[in-house]
C-alpha cells in the first residue's frame, strides 16, 4: 500500500474560548453566581467589587422592548457601569515576551464549573442522616465485634428509600473479600431482622411487601382486629391488593363494604419508604431563588432580573496605574517584562469575566422578554389554559440566539410572578390543532384533562376512551393513544388504579 498526501477541504464548527466561557456561565444558577464571583475576584486581584456604583435598571416593560425583540435590534443592557480600560496591545509592542504567543488558560477552561448539574438543590438544614440515625441505634446493642461489622455491612448497604435491595450472600461476600471475614448467611440474616425492630418502622426490608408488613406487626400489639386483617391481606393478598382487586380479597375474607375500607385505610396509611424522610430534604424544605421577577403595574408587565445577577464589576485602579507606570521604565529588564506581562494577563482576564458577566445579563433579559411577550396571556392571568404553543425555536428566532443556547437558559432559570415560581422550561409546550383549526397548547389540554379527572366518579373512573370522548366533545381533535401518554405524563394511573371503595 502507497503512501500520498491530499488534500481536504471540511466546514466545523468550532466554540470560541469566550463562547465556551459565556455558555457555562448560563448555566450558573443565581444561588450560585455570587460565589461564582466571589472566586474570581480571589483568584485576580485586578477585578473589583465597586460598591459605589449603581446598580443599573433591570426594569423593562413588556411593551418597550417588543419591538427590538420582534425585529431582532435589542439594545444592549447598560445596567452594570463597565470601567472600559483601554490599554491595546500597540502600547506594549516593544516587549519582547517569550511565551506571547500562548493563549492564557482563563479562556480555554473553568475549573470553578466543569459540568453543571441544572437539577442542583440546595440544602437549607443540617440534620442526621439514615445512616448516622442506625448506627446509633446499633451502638446500643450489646454485639460482639464480629456481629457488629455484620451489622454496619447492612446498615451500609441500605439504599435511600430504607430497603435492602442486595442479596444477603453478596453481603457475606462482601465481608469476605474486604474485611477477610467468615461469615454465613444465616448470621447475615439474624443481624437484620435486629436491624428490621430499629426505627423508623419498617426499615432493612427487602421489598415492598416485608416493609408493610414490619410496620403492620408493630401495630399488632395493639390486639386491633382491622390490623390483623391488613396483615391477611399482605400476607396471602398482596397481589390482589397491588392491582386493586378490592372485590377478590372482600370476598375471600367474607368482609362487609365497611369492614373492608378499614382494612385498606390501615394498610394505605402506611409508609412505603420509611426511610426518604429521615435525613433528606422534604419538598417544603427546598427553596430556589428566582433569576427573574414579572410584576403586573397599571396592567402592563414589568421584568426584573434579580441583582444577583448584576454586580457592579471594575478593573482595579491600582493595577491600571502599575501598568503605566511599568511602562516608563526599562522595557529591555527581564523583571520588568516578567511584571508587565502579569499585569496584563490580570487585567484581560479582569475584562474578560466582566464581558462575560455583561453578555449573561444580556441574555437572560432577551431570553425572559421575549417568553414573556409569547406569554402574556398567563402571565397576566395565571390561567394555564391560556398557555400559547412555544418551542426553543420560537425564542430563538425573537432573540437571535441559538437554540442551544435558549435551552440552556430554560432548563435552569425560575421566573417569579403573582400566581407562582416557575421553571422557564415550563412555559414551553407543543401545539394541538382544535376542531376550529385554531393551535392550542398541550399544556392546555393537560389542564383541561386534570380537571376531568378531578371531578370524575372515583367509584366508577373514566377509561383512556371515555376521557378521548368527552376532549373530543370540547373540541380537542386528539387521539387515545395521546391521552393515555398525557395521563402517564401527569403520573396519573389507569382507570382501575384510580377505583376507590
Amino acid at each position: 500500500m502507497s503512501l500520498g498526501q491530499s488534500l481536504q477541504q471540511r466546514q466545523l464548527q468550532r466554540l470560541s474560548p469566550q463562547q465556551i466561557q459565556l455558555m457555562k456561565l448560563l448555566q450558573v444558577p443565581t444561588a450560585q453566581i455570587e460565589q461564582r464571583i466571589k472566586e474570581e475576584l480571589e483568584e485576580n486581584p485586578a477585578l473589583e467589587m465597586n460598591a459605589d456604583l449603581l446598580e443599573g435598571d433591570m426594569e423593562k416593560s413588556v411593551e418597550e422592548m417588543n419591538d427590538d425583540l420582534l425585529d431582532g435590534n435589542a439594545e444592549e443592557e447598560e445596567a452594570i457601569p463597565v470601567d472600559e480600560f483601554e490599554m491595546s496591545n500597540e502600547e506594549l509592542s516593544n516587549y519582547d515576551f517569550e511565551d506571547d504567543g500562548d493563549i492564557a488558560n482563563y479562556k480555554t477552561k473553568d475549573d470553578y464549573y466543569p459540568e453543571l448539574d441544572n437539577d442542583k438543590v440546595i440544602p437549607i438544614k443540617a440534620e442526621l442522616s439514615l445512616h448516622e440515625i442506625l448506627m446509633d441505634q446499633l451502638s446500643m446493642l450489646a454485639l460482639e465485634e464480629h456481629a457488629y461489622k455484620i451489622a454496619e455491612q447492612i446498615i451500609g448497604s441500605l439504599d435511600d428509600d430504607g430497603y435492602l435491595r442486595r442479596a444477603l450472600q453478596s453481603i457475606a461476600d462482601d465481608l469476605a473479600f474486604k474485611q477477610s471475614m467468615t461469615v454465613e448467611v444465616n448470621e447475615v440474616e439474624a443481624l437484620l431482622l435486629k436491624i428490621q425492630q430499629f426505627d423508623p418502622p419498617g426499615i432493612g426490608a427487602r421489598n415492598l411487601q416485608e416493609c408493610l408488613l414490619l410496620q403492620l406487626k408493630r401495630k399488632k400489639e395493639e390486639a386491633d382486629v382491622d390490623t390483623v386483617l391488613a396483615i391477611t391481606v399482605i400476607e396471602k393478598y398482596f397481589e390482589e391488593f397491588t392491582r386493586k382487586h378490592y372485590d377478590k380479597i372482600q370476598k375471600s375474607l367474607h368482609l362487609d363494604d365497611a369492614q373492608i375500607k378499614k382494612v385498606l385505610h390501615q394498610i394505605v396509611s402506611l409508609n412505603p419508604k420509611p426511610g426518604a424522610e429521615t435525613g433528606h430534604m422534604s419538598e417544603a424544605d427546598k427553596y430556589i431563588i428566582p433569576d427573574f421577577t414579572v410584576l403586573i403595574n397599571n396592567t402592563k408587565l414589568e421584568l426584573i432580573l434579580n441583582s444577583r445577577n448584576a454586580p457592579p464589576l471594575v478593573i482595579s485602579d491600582d493595577y491600571k496605574l502599575m501598568l503605566k507606570e511599568y511602562d516608563r521604565g526599562n522595557k529591555q529588564d527581564k523583571a520588568q517584562k516578567e511584571a508587565v506581562f502579569f499585569l496584563k494577563q490580570k487585567i484581560d482576564a479582569a475584562k474578560w469575566f466582566i464581558e462575560m458577566i455583561l453578555q449573561r445579563q444580556q441574555t437572560l433579559l432577551k431570553t425572559m422578554n421575549a417568553i414573556l411577550i409569547h406569554q402574556d396571556a398567563f402571565f397576566m392571568s395565571g390561567d394555564t389554559t391560556k398557555l400559547k404553543p412555544m418551542i426553543l425555536k420560537d425564542i430563538a428566532e425573537k432573540t437571535n440566539l441559538d437554540v442551544s443556547t435558549v435551552s440552556r437558559v430554560a432548563n435552569s432559570k425560575y421566573v417569579q410572578t403573582e400566581f407562582g415560581t416557575f421553571l422557564l422550561k415550563y412555559f414551553f409546550s407543543e401545539s394541538l390543532t382544535t376542531d376550529s383549526g385554531e393551535e392550542v397548547s398541550t399544556k392546555e389540554v393537560k389542564a383541561i384533562l386534570e380537571e376531568l379527572l378531578e371531578s370524575e366518579n372515583k367509584h366508577k373512573p373514566l377509561s383512556d376512551d371515555e376521557l378521548t370522548e368527552q376532549l373530543q366533545e370540547k373540541g380537542y381533535n386528539i387521539a387515545r393513544r395521546t391521552v393515555a401518554k398525557y395521563r402517564e405524563q401527569l403520573n396519573i394511573p389507569v382507570a382501575r388504579l384510580r377505583k376507590e371503595l
